[in-house]
């Protein structure tokens, strides 16, 4: 295996409280103007996350040696050491000077009412790195939510420089006018969305779906408890989900999707097989609390594919490189 990946997107850290009361009974209706409010949580975890650190953090555990290339702040030390230990190469992970890195601030309270905020930070610095700095180009780039300046200088950059790119623009579809939509989508080889998201970009662009499968390659729609469809070549591919043992935590299942389709795909397995890893790599995180807390050697994992999924022996290749 020898296919070369950079990840662009948001590197985050969340910051998840919990209030032991309701939020609805603290606030006055009347006195909205003048809100002030202040709340005693209970407790409070702080979970590694970001998009393009989450599938690549899949992507090694299934082998790859992903490269992340992302604005953070000075305080992605730790954050850093954590990836590299697990295979992530941040060599193209910038700091940028008196910024924190990305940060979301959730409390939640008993009902599981929310009130959050989110801190760009050095995300917003994102559009600063280029692919025309690397010493050669990847074989595949990923454009994942980010600073949407800079989502779509590097797609540019990737058209103008023939990289092939995944297009993932997930949330920020809401921010995105149609246009952009449809010129970044234009020449990607995978475009990658959740189901709800693949309806906003029908009608923000008003393409429908022989028109998108002109522009992209591959097409893959995420639909939850009803698993995934590929789009390739005039044919459609169905991937069933992964019988989870448990359910915990649904967040990041989608980016754990993504780094199990990609570590079928630098090993030049066929689309369905790559789907099927994804979907059991989404398993793994659905059963867990927090993007990067599932784990999992790469013999466990071929191993319980197995119980359920076919791979005819492909999955043997995962394996020989295993220490």
């Amino acid at each position: 295996m020898n296919q070369q990946i950079v990840l662009t997107g948001s590197v985050a850290y969340d910051y998840l409280m919990t209030f032991p009361g309701l939020f609805r009974e603290l606030i006055l209706p009347d006195r909205l103007e003048s809100i002030s409010l202040s709340f005693l949580v209970e407790d409070m975890t702080r979970q590694r996350g970001g998009v393009a650190p989450n599938i690549a953090y899949t992507l090694a555990l299934l082998g790859g040696r992903p490269k992340l290339m992302a604005t953070v702040g000075e305080d992605f030390a730790e954050y850093r050491a954590w990836l590299e230990a697990r295979g992530v190469d941040t060599s193209l992970a910038r700091v940028v000077p008196g910024k924190f890195t990305a940060s979301f601030f959730a409390t939640t309270d008993r009902s599981n009412a929310q009130i959050a905020s989110f801190y760009p930070g050095a995300m917003a610095h994102a559009a600063e790195l280029s692919f025309r700095e690397l010493d050669s180009p990847p074989d595949l780039a990923v454009i994942s939510p980010n600073d949407p300046g800079a989502m779509t200088a590097y797609a540019a950059e990737c058209r103008d420089l023939g990289i092939p790119y995944l297009y993932d623009p997930s949330q920020q579809v809401l921010r995105l006018e149609g246009e952009e939509i449809r010129r970044d989508m234009a020449g990607a080889h995978f475009l990658f969305v959740n189901d709800y998201e693949y309806g906003l970009i029908e009608k923000k662009t008003g393409l429908n779906l022989e028109n998108i499968l002109t522009l992209v390659h591959v097409l893959v729609v995420t639909r939850g408890e009803r698993g995934t469809d590929i789009y390739t070549d005039g044919r459609k591919v169905h991937v069933p989900v992964y019988p989870p043992e448990r359910i915990l935590d649904p967040t990041g299942v989608g980016d754990a999707f993504r780094g199990g389709f990609l570590a079928g795909w630098v090993r030049g397995f066929p689309l369905e097989l790559c789907g099927k890893m994804g979907a059991l790599a989404a398993t793994y995180c659905l059963e867990q609390t927090g993007t990067q807390n599932h784990a999992y050697t790469r013999q466990e994992f071929v191993r319980r594919f197995r119980q359920t999924f076919d791979d005819d022996g492909l999955l043997d290749a995962l394996l020989e490189d295993e220490e």
